[in-house]
């Protein structure tokens, strides 16, 4: 078989980021015009495209104001797009939480709101409960990611210190409608833990919170301690009657990303099998078992033959403790290559789908099979480089990191290997 497995899995890539684009996935769901106004809010990644993509498509008046990653702003007419930092929430994503929830209120029932949420509106929707600072939220935001707490775990205890999160928006709105279109970046697909759920009722508690703070050690301020301890932290629970009128629309997800990557590889005439779109764990152990399903395939022609592509999707954590920059589809893609361990035939890509892995402005990275040698000959060590956490080191010093800018969009973390016959 001939072809260049780089620019295949490149191309795999691509298909799953330009099937969730905002301008493909929003105009379908769309809600009809209602009888007063359309106000549109929103937080994430993706969110200053699909307002964008709002504006383009909705026939009457509309206004509103989202919340974008520093450099996602996409330039919008009538809605207004305010950039903040992410993953560590700062001032700029505080003032304009502030704002979007003085926004909404006041509405009537004859009023929509319609709310654009996708991955990332975490920490650029961040607005304390009374008495815990930006550097309270701060604090915890960086332990958090440093744990190796899942996003789910992370996510109930945000929602537990936000005066936004955790249903809270949507109780704002009432008694307007609220129409959420997600753009989900997480596995599962649970509305609540997408920006922390916003608009969604929040079945967990503070009770919940605590025992994840207990669980990773993190070491909490004294008031965000009381917030949960108190129950002052407490979100909006099911059967809320302020969220009686909200409606939850998912437009884009993981797995619809791996279904438009595999139909690229299906048409390259190669067999597919997707293994999971919702796969978690630290990053160097699935690494690891993702090469040992490789290996077998290569050397077994189990339970898959060559050649083949083999998908997955989720979102796996760093627990970080040497001085590299993390990255958990670098970090994942380094101990998967240390365990193939050169083997020919297998290639691999992964990659978070907002084009930003971990802290760095890169999406990801490419391994083949040279690239172990390639490295030797540089004076890198993998292992090395692994127990670092310096996956982004081992990858930019090879030449083979993966660098798109902002995609505008954000299903996820995307990992693709190519297994041809050696």
């Amino acid at each position: 078989m001939s072809l260049d497995p780089r620019a295949l899995l490149t191309d795999l890539f691509n298909a799953a980021v330009a099937s969730a684009q905002p301008a493909l996935c929003i105009p379908p769901h769309l809600p009809e015009p209602p009888k007063g106004r359309l106000v549109v809010i929103g937080a994430g990644k993706a969110s200053a495209a699909m307002a964008k993509a709002v504006e383009d498509h909705w026939p009457g008046d509309l206004s509103g104001l989202v919340v974008t990653r520093y450099g996602y702003a996409v330039p919008c007419e009538r809605i207004e797009i305010v950039e903040a930092a992410h993953p560590v929430p700062d001032a700029a994503g505080m003032e304009a939480a502030k704002r979007i929830k003085d926004l909404v209120g006041g509405l009537s029932a004859d009023d929509t709101v319609l709310c654009l949420i996708s991955g990332g509106g975490s920490a650029l929707l961040a607005l304390p409960l009374d008495g815990i600072t930006l550097d309270d939220k701060q604090a915890v935001n960086r332990a958090l990611l440093k744990s190796g707490a899942t996003i789910s775990e992370m996510n109930c205890v945000r929602r537990h210190l936000s005066a936004i999160k955790g249903g809270r928006l949507a109780a704002a709105c009432h008694p307007a409608r609220v129409v959420t279109l997600l753009i989900s970046d997480v596995p599962g697909d649970n509305p609540m833990d997408i920006a922390s759920g916003p608009t969604v009722a929040d079945p967990t508690t503070c009770a919940d919170a605590l025992a994840i703070v207990q669980r990773y050690g993190i070491a909490l301020p004294a008031v965000v301690r009381e917030a949960l301890e108190s129950g002052r932290g407490e979100s909006v629970k099911p059967g809320d009657p302020r969220l009686s009128g909200c409606e939850v629309r998912m437009i884009a997800t993981p797995q619809m990303a791996l279904e438009a990557a595999a139909e690229v590889a299906r048409k390259a005439g190669l067999p597919v099998h997707i293994l999971g779109d919702s796969l978690e764990g630290e990053a160097r152990d699935v690494g690891s078992v993702m090469a040992g399903i490789a290996l077998q395939v290569a050397r077994r022609g189990q339970p898959f033959t060559a050649p083949c592509v083999l998908l997955s999707g989720g979102e796996t954590t760093v627990t970080v403790r040497g001085h590299g920059r993390g990255g958990r589809n670098v970090e994942f893609l380094l101990s998967l290559g240390i365990a193939l361990n050169g083997q020919p035939g297998v290639h691999a890509i992964a990659g978070d789908t907002d084009g930003v892995d971990g802290l760095e402005e890169i999406a990801g990275a490419y391994f083949g099979p040279d690239s172990l040698a390639r490295a030797w000959a540089k004076d890198i060590k993998p292992k090395d480089s692994l127990a670092n956490n310096d996956g982004h080191g081992f990858f930019e010093a090879l030449g083979d990191s993966l660098v798109t800018g902002p995609t505008l969009t954000n299903v996820n973390d995307f990992r693709a290997i190519l297994i041809l016959p050696s």
